[in-house]
Formats: structure tokens, C-alpha cells, sequence
């Protein structure tokens, strides 16, 4: 996992967040582990400490690689678990966060009367999860209805004009089939929330995948291909079959695939905002009825849609037309399988874990049951878990500190703007605007979420995946048309992350951050502005970095900007792309410069904006800069600090993956990357310009 912002997505959540950590590969694919709740974790998970000595390798010249001397001892003092595809500071709170909601989890799992409504709700989900007893007992029959579905369609061209109302089903149901379908808030009025149609239906993690022609891209594509014809197999397809629909399903994706936008373009609000009427919208997909579609996706009739990536649309409507009727069959069913892998029998499971996580991720063996079970629980009902997590374990006096920091930081980019050499006075009023309008959301919602209506059984683990995704899929139609909710969360409360949403113009830290060593209220501001405090900067900074600033402070995606301050803005942004472009991240494989461009300028402007906070803060406290602690000075203190929070220790497959999807940088790399343009570093550890973490040309955006 690691700090930065999340690209564009196709998801039915808001099409446009900015997070700090990417937790996907803290609550990956599911596997097998205890067969009922109550099993304890192996271990007591403990935080790693916020100003981390242990990792600290003297030995190394901070002025030559300030990543080894800061972070030189963190891998071998923390082996890869086997269950793990790399470690970092994230992933070790997510294992103190997943142990705490384990423990509630576990209390709430046993039937009493006692039980709220919520808490019933979040200890029947759990219980339901970790009973693989019962998942091996029932077999492929809870996933039944969905193939009976499938193989219902019959054959030929008259079943391919009644996928409609099946596609619907499905993707309610949380099965990423054909493409996607989804609310956001109206990129140019921020005020309305409208429906939006996208790219989707890839197994493969992007269209990349499928076009690259490197020996290690074959070989993915025809392990994919393997995996394919194992999940159909195992669903009761002769072996000769479903390597035969398998093949066909790599062609028919492959074609989906050709016409979708790349990870580089969907981070680009323009090209992924096409608002038009439904029916302009309808006539570019013959013979589909978009009204059955809505009507079985439960959405509102609409008058107008995002059609957010035009060009698949066409490609889409001609794979299927080309394919034949039962490899589209096949390939629903594969995605329904690969879907619901986690709560189908160990045989699945494990075959859905062997491609995605140890052929892509180099993971070699599946978390505890108990943490995959925690993470889904969260997944479902997040804010009914977070409610008793936050009572338990979130300090109430963080969110004041929290608060006192964000606007230091405010203030300092309020006072960095004025600064500027390069940005105009009329720019610089329009960005004042927007940084004086940004909301700050700390540690959890003022109201948590309803969970009445959605129904959880002790007894049905699939039934109870199946029924959460339903809710937040009609939660998220039934926001099309409405006011917008300014006070709803992207993330839930227990979450080792942070994000800025463009469209809110507004900054949120759930609690699950707010812990060491990221935050811990015991420590010196040195080092606390130094991690959480460049955390909150790095978000601030997505609302002004290439993505952010084309939202203006309400929110619309809207130019105010001047031309010549644009261009100036660019070639800054230019010096990002080249500096990081040049990381080799592992073999041969460079970081994407543009892919990564909006978490980089954030990571940069961000410890800009923690240290010049910092400095002000020290200067009211009247703290003496040179004191030493551990050592260190405030300053020094202050960049370890930052540094720590990308300690890590990962395997190469995972790294390449991450380079290839991704668009946040390597660990390695956003540490010094970052390090190498800061004003105040070379004074901090007395480093002589020209030395290689003070070069005599940096990048400066913010």
C-alpha cells in the first residue's frame, strides 16, 4: 500500500477520488482459514513506532540516498509474511486495525440478546464468513441462480437481444460484466448527481494487459487463460471446453479491451466527461433497450447520461455481435465465478487466489480467514462496523489536533501561493478561492449510515455478499436526481487511508489513519507533521495538482486559469514526469511519469506545505530547532519522519503490477522523489548542492 492519489475510476463509487494509500492489497481475494467465528489472530499485531530508530541505517549518507538511511534496516526487520505480497507502514496498522475490528467482530458474532441492530448485522456477516463449513457444504448451489440465469439465454442472435435485462441483474448483484454503470456527481455542475455508462468487464486489471507483447505479458495472458478454463471446469465444463472458451474469452476481452481508454487517460477529467442525452446516448447502441436495462438495474429513468468512455461503447456492441453465443455464456460465467469466489468452495477460492494474487502479486499463500472476513465485513457495512470501532478505539482529542494541523497547512499553502513566482495575481485569487473553500472531514461522518433495510443471516455467506452489494448498488441509484450529501464518506472509518474528492472540494482522514505511526499524540510536531502532517498536505495539493486544478472551488470542472499561467503550470509538472520517468522500479520496468504525475506533484507539494506548517507551529511553541532528540533535530526529525512512512519491503511481481496499473510511484521512489525538491532538506543534514539528494536542478510545482 501507499500514499497517494486514486485514478479516475469506473466504480460505483464517486467517479473521481483522491486517496492517500491504496488498501487494495489489504483485503485482496478471500481464502480458506477458520471454520467458525471466534478464531483468535495467531499474533498480537503491534504499530510501528512513529519515529522508527530501529529502521534507521546510520551506516548510509542521507545526502546519497536519504530512503536507505531512513529506511536501510526496515526490510530485514520485517520479513514478507507469507501471506503478504510486500509490507510497508500501511500494511502494518491495517494488521492493528483488522485485529481491533476482529475483536469486535468476534464479540458481536455470538447471538444474544443483547445485540443492537447494527451490531447483529456486522456479527451474523462475520459469523457467515468464517463458517467454510457450510461454504463446502452447499457448493456451487448459492451461485446456481446466476448460471441458471446464463444458461436460460439459449442460442444465437435472438439471445444475444435478451442479455440486457441479465447484464442489469448481474452488475446489481456486484458482477462486473460488459461495461459499467454508475452515479457521480456532474463534473461542470457539482450541485446534481447524474448517471453515468463506462468501460468495464475486464478480468484482466487493465486494457494493457492485454495489448503489451513482452514475453511476461504472453505468459500472463495464458496463465490467464488457464485460470479461465480451471474456475469453467471446475463449474462442471469438460476440460476440452472450456479451454476452447477460455481462448474466446481472451479474444473477446482483448476486443473490449482495444476500445477502452488507458489507466493514463481515465486520470483525465476531460476525457471522461461526455454528458448527452439519453436518447443520442441509446441510438449508439442498437439493439439494446436502455430502458429495460435501467428498469432491471433498478436505476431512475434518466434524461441524460455521461457516456464516459464514447469510444467503447461502438466496440463493445461489435465484440458481442462477433462472439459467439456461448463463449459470451462462458464468459459470464467465469465472472460470476471469479466474482464470488471468496464465498464459494476452497477449490474456487484457492483457483481465483493462484492467478490474481500469486501469479500477478507474487503472494504465495492466503491471509487468515479472520482478516479476509474482518475486511469484508467493513466492505459491507462499513459505517455499522466504524460506529463501534471509533467509540473504541479512535482518541477523541486527535480530531482537534488533527483539525489544529490541517489549518496550519491551509495556512501555509495560502502563504506559499503568494510566493509564486511563476502563477499570475488573477490565478492566484481564483486559487485562494478554491483553498478557502475546501472542507476538512476528520475521523468519521456526523451521520452514520442505515443499514435497516439490508437484510444479514447467521446461515448464508454468499447470500449476505450478494445482498450488501444490492444495497449499495440501489443506495447509489437512488442518489441520481438528488440534492448532493456533502456530509457522505468514500471511505469508512477504520480505513488506513485518506482521500481528496475534486468534485466535493473537500479533504477526509477516517480514523483508521490516526494512529501510529502516522499520527500518534505522544510525539514531538516534528514528527508528526512530518507523517500525518504530509499526508494532509498531499491532499490539500491534489486539489491544485494536474487533475484538481481543473475543478474550481464549488466544485465544476472549469478552466480559471490564464493561459500563460497554465503553461507555466505545465512545464513544472513536465520536470515531474521526466524526474520519475527515469526510476527504474524492477527489471527493466520505468514508473510511469504521466501515470504517477498527480500523486507525485501532491507528494512533493505536500512535504512543501507539512514543513513550512511545521516551521511556523515551532516558531509560536518556541521550540528550538537544533535540540536534539534520539539525536536528531527538529528538522532531520521532521524528514525521517516522512521518509518512514514509505519503509517497505516488497516483491518484485508486486511492484511490477503496482508500476503498470498504478499511478502512484514505487515507496522507494515517492520518499526521495520527493526529498530531492525540498528547499529546507539541504540544510537540514547539511548536504552540499550537487550531492545526489540535492541536485542542482529540482522540480517545484507548489
Amino acid at each position: 500500500m501507499q500514499l497517494g492519489r486514486v485514478q479516475w475510476t469506473v466504480s460505483r463509487a464517486r467517479a473521481a477520488v483522491a486517496a492517500i494509500a491504496v488498501a487494495g492489497s489489504a483485503i485482496s481475494a478471500f481464502g480458506q482459514g477458520a471454520t467458525a467465528a471466534g478464531s483468535a489472530p495467531a499474533q498480537v499485531y503491534q504499530p510501528v513506532p512513529a519515529f522508527d530508530l530501529s529502521s534507521i541505517d546510520t551506516a548510509a549518507n542521507p545526502c546519497t540516498d536519504f530512503y536507505k538511511f531512513a529506511c536501510g534496516k526496515f526490510a530485514a526487520n520485517h520479513p514478507i509474511p507469507t501471506d503478504q505480497a510486500g509490507v510497508d507502514q500501511f500494511y502494518e496498522l491495517y494488521n492493528v486495525n483488522t485485529q481491533s475490528l476482529q475483536r469486535i467482530l468476534d464479540k458481536t458474532s455470538t447471538a444474544t440478546g443483547e445485540r443492537s441492530g447494527d451490531e447483529q448485522k456486522i456479527g451474523d456477516f462475520y459469523r457467515a464468513c468464517m463458517n467454510t463449513d457450510l461454504i463446502e457444504s452447499r457448493g456451487l448451489a448459492p451461485a446456481q441462480p446466476y448460471l441458471g440465469l446464463i444458461d436460460g439465454l439459449g442460442t444465437g442472435m435472438r439471445a444475444k437481444l435478451q442479455l440486457t435485462p441479465v447484464i442489469a441483474k448481474l452488475q446489481r448483484d456486484g458482477i462486473d460484466v460488459f461495461f459499467s454503470y454508475g452515479e457521480q456527481q456532474d463534473f461542470k455542475d457539482a450541485t446534481k448527481q447524474i448517471a453515468y455508462a463506462a468501460q468495464g468487464g475486464l478480468g484482466l486489471p487493465e486494457k494493457d494487459y492485454y495489448l503489451r507483447t513482452g514475453a511476461k505479458d504472453v505468459e500472463i495472458r495464458s496463465q490467464y487463460v488457464a485460470h479461465i478454463a480451471k474456475m469453467l471446469t471446475l463449474a462442471g465444463s469438460s476440460p476440452e471446453q472450456a479451454q476452447h472458451n477460455a481462448e474466446e474469452i481472451l479474444k473477446f476481452e482483448t476486443a473490449l479491451a482495444k476500445g477502452s481508454l488507458g489507466v493514463t487517460e481515465m486520470r483525465d477529467p476531460e476525457k471522461i466527461y461526455h454528458l448527452e442525452s439519453i436518447a443520442t446516448f441509446e441510438a449508439k447502441l442498437p439493439g439494446v433497450n436502455f430502458g429495460v436495462y435501467e428498469q432491471e438495474a433498478h436505476s431512475p429513468s434518466v434524461p441524460e447520461i455521461n457516456n464516459m468512455t464514447p469510444t467503447y461503447f461502438p466496440a463493445l456492441i461489435t465484440a458481442v455481435r462477433d462472439t459467439d453465443m456461448e463463449v459470451l455464456k462462458s464468459y459470464m460465467r467465469y465472472h460470476v465465478l471469479t466474482s464470488l469466489a471468496s464465498q464459494l468452495p476452497k477449490r474456487f477460492d484457492e483457483e481465483n487466489f493462484d492467478f490474481y494474487a500469486r501469479k500477478l502479486e507474487g503472494q504465495p499463500e492466503q491471509r487468515p480467514r479472520w482478516k479476509r472476513c474482518s475486511a469484508a465485513t467493513d466492505g459491507a457495512l462499513g459505517e455499522a462496523l466504524g460506529k463501534l470501532y471509533v467509540a473504541q478505539y479512535f482518541a477523541g482529542d486527535s480530531k482537534a489536533k488533527m483539525l489544529e494541523m490541517v489549518g496550519d497547512i491551509e495556512t501555509a499553502m495560502d502563504h506559499d501561493i503568494d510566493q509564486l513566482d511563476w502563477m499570475s495575481a488573477p490565478t492566484k485569487v481564483r486559487a485562494k478561492e478554491k483553498l478557502h473553500a475546501v472542507a476538512n472531514k476528520i475521523g468519521y461522518p456526523d451521520k452514520w449510515r442505515d443499514y435497516s433495510a439490508l437484510e444479514v443471516k447467521p446461515d448464508d455467506p454468499l447470500g449476505n455478499r450478494v445482498r450488501a452489494d444490492v444495497f449499495e448498488h440501489d443506495r447509489e441509484m437512488g442518489k441520481i436526481g438528488k440534492p448532493v450529501d456533502k456530509g457522505e464518506w468514500g471511505m469508512t472509518p477504520p480505513t488506513v487511508n485518506a482521500y481528496y474528492d475534486p468534485s466535493m472540494n473537500n479533504i477526509n482522514f477516517p480514523a483508521g489513519i490516526l494512529q501510529p505511526a502516522f499520527y500518534d499524540p505522544k510525539q514531538d510536531d516534528a514528527v508528526n507533521y512530518g507523517h500525518i502532517g504530509a499526508v494532509i498536505g498531499h491532499e490539500l495539493t491534489h486539489g491544485f495538482d494536474d487533475e484538481g486544478k481543473k475543478f474550481d472551488a464549488k466544485g465544476n470542472l472549469s478552466d480559471w486559469w490564464t493561459a500563460d499561467d497554465t503553461k507555466k503550470f505545465e512545464a513544472r509538472t513536465d520536470c515531474l514526469v521526466s524526474e520519475y520517468g527515469g526510476f527504474v522500479a524492477v527489471d527493466d520496468v520505468h514508473v510511469n511519469g504521466k501515470l504517477t504525475l498527480g500523486e507525485n506533484t501532491a507528494d512533493n507539494g505536500g512535504l512543501v506545505l507539512a514543513y513550512m506548517a511545521y516551521l511556523d507551529r515551532a516558531k509560536k511553541n518556541a521550540v528550538d530547532l537544533q535540540s536534539k532528540q534520539d539525536g536528531y533535530t527538529k528538522p532531520q526529525q521532521f524528514y525521517i519522519a516522512y521518509a518512514q512512512n514509505w519503509c517497505e519491503n516488497s516483491r518484485p511481481e508486486a511492484v511490477r503490477s503496482q508500476v503498470l496499473q498504478d499511478p502512484h510511484s514505487p515507496d522507494h521512489f515517492r520518499a526521495n522523489g520527493a526529498i530531492v525538491n525540498q528547499p529546507g532538506f539541504a540544510d537540514a543534514f547539511g548536504c552540499k548542492k550537487g550531492t545526489p539528494m540535492v541536485p542542482v536542478k529540482s522540480c517545484r510545482v507548489w
